[in-house]
């Protein structure tokens, strides 16, 4: 080819979405490792519900070690658990309120808001925090408790499916 020439076109690949990037792809990865298709809905279905616990600092070690107890994938948990992060904040508030109302403090976290939280502090201290919102986190961590299993259940049946069709896709391919 002479230099005054110009190489044909290369087909355009179109680029893959941040969710194909993110979350498909390394999943078909791990299905292509050898965890079964029944291991992975697992996997994300139990990161799934550990990454909305209303209990914020816990996700990562929680998540870890369920991973290990159960031998699952620790990465494929993890990834699933931080996924969560946006819900597990979104619905932290409202977990909160209704874990007062449960435990009887339903009346004193109702109004809650920062300012408010900040005038508390100012007033009586951080021991005056902890003393109100302790109550409210247990009841919290107690509703997602009895939340998160009908949650596990249908993201590991309904996933289950899914990574079952995707990995017959696979062999299919590689065949």
């Amino acid at each position: 080819m002479s230099p005054s020439e110009t190489p044909p076109p290369l087909a355009a690949t179109p680029p893959r979405s941040w969710l194909r990037r993110r979350l498909l792809d390394p999943l078909l990865d791990l299905l292509k490792a050898g965890l079964s298709p029944s291991q992975l809905a697992l996997t994300v279905g139990l990161g799934a519900a550990i990454g909305l616990i209303p209990l914020l600092g816990v996700t990562t070690i929680l998540s870890a070690a369920v991973a290990l107890r159960l031998r699952l994938n620790v990465a494929a948990m993890q990834l699933a658990t931080h996924l969560m992060t946006f819900f597990q904040l979104a619905l932290l508030i409202p977990f909160l309120r209704a874990g007062a109302r449960l435990l009887g403090q339903g009346d004193k976290v109702a109004d809650l808001t920062l300012p408010a939280l900040r005038q508390l502090i100012e007033r009586e201290g951080w021991q005056a925090i902890v003393q109100l919102l302790w109550r409210a986190e247990l009841g919290a961590v107690l509703l997602w408790a009895v939340a998160c299993v009908p949650l596990v259940a249908l993201l590991y049946f309904g996933l289950r499916a899914v990574f079952r069709r995707v990995l017959s896709k696979q062999e299919v391919v590689a065949s």
